[in-house]
């Protein structure tokens, strides 16, 4: 069951797999895990041999701890008598391990993870029973967490808590089973209970219990019965992969928030970036327009100019290089192979490198002086969507903390930067929420067109052009972005009536929306079909608009992650008109690792 189950959660991470099993008749605790795909790690430790009574496994996506056997979950106590598996971040990680250092717990891993069992076998030594153990555990942590402990003492009970990362019951006949996501319980059960925000407690064969704030859970009522095929549970009931990960992103920009405000690989390379001579960004695709939102909030906030080129053009711009420099080098994966050439390219000049990544110890990160990480987890679509808004919060943070370093920024401005992005999830949501159906209205229009415009001003070009590609990479419509002021310049003789032109409004300044308020009544004119995404506030507030995406107030630092959701679902559902797969665009790979 346990392999079973954790095969159906591979999507969700993969570089690692570890079981915890207390065994039929000796009642040990088994761990067996290590470093690979689970295939590999079930083969070569024989797990399917065993029998237990009850288990854990754990398929990891690494985000405190290099891929490794030691890094690998489920992690145990002092004693081993203690297994935990743990989805999410504990942002004060660093603090309750070295409370526990202190104490004389031994530490045999790098992860957040690791912490849990031992704050357990603390307050068991205590005296506590351990249910009180488990609950004074969780009390002590901050971040998000799905969490899963079994303890050799209750061989037929394991505990659970959820705050912010997923976690969901199954009620099985003789049998009860907590997993991350459902499609892992499928083959066994349909009755499900999604746990809340808050909530803890522990499963038993014929028992479970629920409770919040020290009260029990009256949870019988919210069993649900789920009728979703495997495949479809997989999306967690959503059509595609691309659909699944933009409704992700409030939690993914929560998560990586946190994750970067409990480590200090942000402050490191800021260090490094304020003392340098001259700064570059670079990377390809949607992680090349992340480096020209991170230029522009430079100029911005550190009132410092920021070399960005896409990658595959790095022969022009290494030349520059010089051991006074620093290469920020983006890349999801961190294996895109035009990204890897410039950085080699720039190391051998003397260049020291950032590399910002949603992949630990990825080749990029590897070869790099200072890594920062996104926990955005797995994208499986091909199209980037969560983790281009999680690489723009690291890259502001970074400008931020970079700014405040070199005293262009007063260290007060930066703290209230990095306590707007506290609320990019939100802001996600809320883009959402008021997008989805004008988004349905607008795609009967737009799906007849074969070409648009995708226009903006200032900070809100670089989202223009990652608006643009999404369009075009999963519907296949030909979507052109450039900056608003010029149209006049050669591109606007190709609008004629009904031709569409979105309008991002990045800012509510008077001066910037005077200017694309031109900008737009120059395109109406032309017969243009204008659409509009922009703060709530100027609803009605420019004209010449035919259609209006407005999201809750927004400004210049928080304008992505109100205004890419929109762009974002308006792609997928335009592709999805059109009969297109938007998890697998024609002719794209996920990963590009060939020139």
């Amino acid at each position: 069951m346990l392999v079973e189950g954790l095969r159906r959660l591979e999507y969700r991470g993969y570089d690692s797999a570890g079981f915890a099993l207390i065994e039929c008749t000796s009642r040990r605790l088994i761990v067996l895990k290590d470093q690979g795909r689970i295939e590999d790690v079930v083969k070569k430790y024989g797990v399917l041999n065993y029998c237990a009574v009850s288990g854990l496994a754990h398929t990891r996506w690494a985000t405190h701890g290099a891929p490794s056997s030691v890094n690998a979950h489920p992690h145990t106590d002092c004693e081993g008598k203690i297994a935990i598996v743990h989805n999410g971040i504990i942002k004060n990680f660093a603090t309750l391990r070295e409370f526990l250092e202190e104490r004389g717990h031994r530490f045999s891993s790098d992860t957040d993870t690791e912490v849990i069992a031992h704050l357990f076998e603390e307050f068991l030594s205590k005296g506590h029973a351990p249910f009180e153990s488990f609950k004074k555990t969780i009390a002590m942590l901050e971040g998000a967490y799905a969490i899963a402990l079994l303890y050799i003492g209750e061989p037929l009970r394991i505990y659970f808590a959820r705050n912010v990362s997923p976690l969901i019951v199954g009620l099985g006949e003789g049998f009860n089973m907590v997993s991350s996501d459902i499609p892992s319980m499928l083959p066994y059960t349909r009755r499900v209970i999604v746990l809340r925000d808050g909530e803890y407690g522990y499963i038993e064969p014929y028992k479970l219990v629920i409770e919040k704030n020290g009260a029990a859970v009256s949870w019988k009522q919210r069993i649900t019965l789920v009728t979703w095929s495997v495949e479809a549970a997989e999306k967690a009931g959503y059509p595609h992969f691309m659909l699944k990960e933009i409704m992700e992103q409030p939690r993914v920009l929560y998560e990586t928030y946190q994750g970067l405000m409990s480590s200090n690989e942000v402050d490191e390379a800021a260090r490094l970036i304020a003392d340098a001579d001259t700064v570059f960004v670079t990377g390809a695709g949607t992680s090349f327009h992340a480096g020209l939102l991170y230029a522009a909030y430079s100029a911005l906030l550190e009132r410092r100019p920021v070399y960005a080129f896409i990658s595959s053009e790095y022969r022009l711009y290494e030349r520059l290089a010089n051991p006074g420099s620093v290469l920020i080098a983006i890349s999801q994966s961190g294996e895109t192979i035009d990204t890897l050439h410039a950085v080699r390219a720039f190391r051998k000049h003397g260049a020291k490198i950032v590399a910002v990544s949603n992949v630990v110890a990825s080749t990029i990160p590897r070869e790099s002086d200072k890594v920062i990480y996104t926990r955005a987890g797995p994208e499986i679509g091909v199209a980037a969507t969560k983790t281009f808004l999680t690489q723009v919060l690291a890259l502001t943070l970074l400008v931020s903390r970079t700014a405040s370093a070199a005293g262009t920024l007063k260290d007060s401005e930066a703290k209230e930067i990095a306590e707007k992005l506290e609320s990019a999830g939100r802001l996600a949501a809320a883009g959402l929420r008021s997008s989805l159906r004008m988004v349905e209205r607008v795609v009967p229009v737009l799906k007849e067109r074969h070409s648009m415009y995708v226009l903006s001003r200032e900070i809100g070009v670089p989202l223009a052009y990652e608006g643009a590609l999404k369009i075009k990479e999963v519907s296949y419509i030909h979507a052109e972005a450039y900056p608003a002021g010029e149209s006049k310049h050669g591109p606007i003789a190709l609008v004629e009536p009904g031709f569409p032109v979105i309008f991002i409004a990045a800012s509510t300044a008077d001066e910037y929306l005077e200017r694309l308020q031109g900008n737009i009544m120059e395109m109406k004119a032309r017969g243009a079909f204008t659409l509009l995404v922009a703060p709530a506030t100027l609803r009605g507030g420019l004209q010449g608009v035919d259609v209006g995406f407005y999201v809750e107030g927004y400004d210049e630092i928080m304008a992505p992650y109100a205004v890419m959701p929109v762009l974002q679902l308006l792609a997928y559902k335009l592709a999805v008109a059109l009969g297109r797969d938007p998890d697998k665009p024609r002719n794209l790979a996920k990963t590009v690792t060939v020139e």
